[in-house]
């Protein structure tokens, strides 16, 4: 990968992290059109770390609520854990949420099946063609939601088993916890808020753990230029990400879902169109 390749890259990423459309969808799909090399251990390390680039945007742009402790009393009778959860209680929720994610992640990436996905662009076509059905309807299914609910225990874990189902490329991770959030009551801007949030652990986990099998198995990759490309595709993300992310947040609120499902439909046909009569995605050989 070269610099451009890696700040256009990055920018789709920051451009799709928080919107219901599949940011790694998108780059494997960018990636292909890139003429980059699919299957290379460094390309899929890459296309996740440079994810939590983008996410810590989420810190620096609700720094007020993502760094808070909950200092009001706890219920009366409650237990020492009981009163270190209530202290704690925005992290705790996120742990909770997370811990699906961390269970089905790990199995996926030890399996195999995770590297194999990231190599697939016919099922990131697919799902974007999927999902986008799936999006046209989601608003008059869920959008029951009211400003009167709050995020538990149960309801974050309900949360974080959707977010499961994005370690299929083409799904979208803010996708399936924003419609999770809605199934359990919860509007359409706290969904999104709560599915920004819970990025936060879930992409951490994810870059550490990669970052952790590139240093395991090869070091060969550890070189210069690609360090560089790591940095430099994780600086681009955050800003990109930075910007994007009120804007769909005031978008989702006001609009809901149907243009991004529009969105999905259009661009997973015209892939599938491509690929069934044999032309390559790839714009430069």
């Amino acid at each position: 990968m070269d610099w451009l390749q890696t700040v256009i890259i990055a920018i789709v990423e920051g451009l799709t992290e928080f919107l219901p459309v599949s940011s790694t969808g998108h780059m494997i799909i960018t990636q292909n059109l890139l003429g980059i090399e699919q299957g290379d251990p460094f390309v899929h390390a890459f296309t996740f770390i440079i994810q939590f680039g983008a996410i810590l945007s989420v810190v620096v742009l609700y720094w007020k609520r993502f760094f808070r402790l909950d200092h009001t009393p706890a219920p009366e009778g409650s237990t020492a854990f009981g009163r270190l959860k209530h202290k704690y209680r925005f992290y705790w929720l996120l742990l909770v949420g997370v811990l699906p994610a961390v269970i089905v992640g790990l199995a996926a990436k030890k399996s195999g099946l995770l590297d194999w996905l990231l190599d697939s662009v016919e099922v990131v076509a697919v799902m974007l063609v999927v999902g986008g059905i799936f999006m046209l309807y989601c608003d008059k299914l869920f959008n029951k939601g009211s400003d009167a609910n709050q995020i538990n225990e149960k309801r974050a874990f309900k949360i974080g088993l959707y977010q499961c189902i994005s370690v299929i490329p083409g799904v979208s991770r803010s996708m399936a916890t924003i419609v999770g959030g809605m199934t359990q009551g919860l509007t359409r801007k706290k969904a999104a808020e709560f599915s920004f949030f819970l990025a936060v652990p879930t992409m951490a986990g994810a870059t550490l753990l990669d970052l952790l099998d590139l240093l395991k198995d090869d070091t060969a990759w550890a070189t210069s230029h690609n360090i560089t490309m790591l940095i430099l595709g994780c600086v681009v993300a955050f800003i990109v990400a930075l910007l994007a992310m009120k804007w769909f947040v005031a978008f989702l609120s006001k609009y809901g879902f149907k243009a991004f499902g529009y969105y999905r439909i259009i661009v997973g046909t015209i892939i599938i169109v491509l690929l069934l009569t044999g032309h390559s995605l790839a714009m430069v050989d």
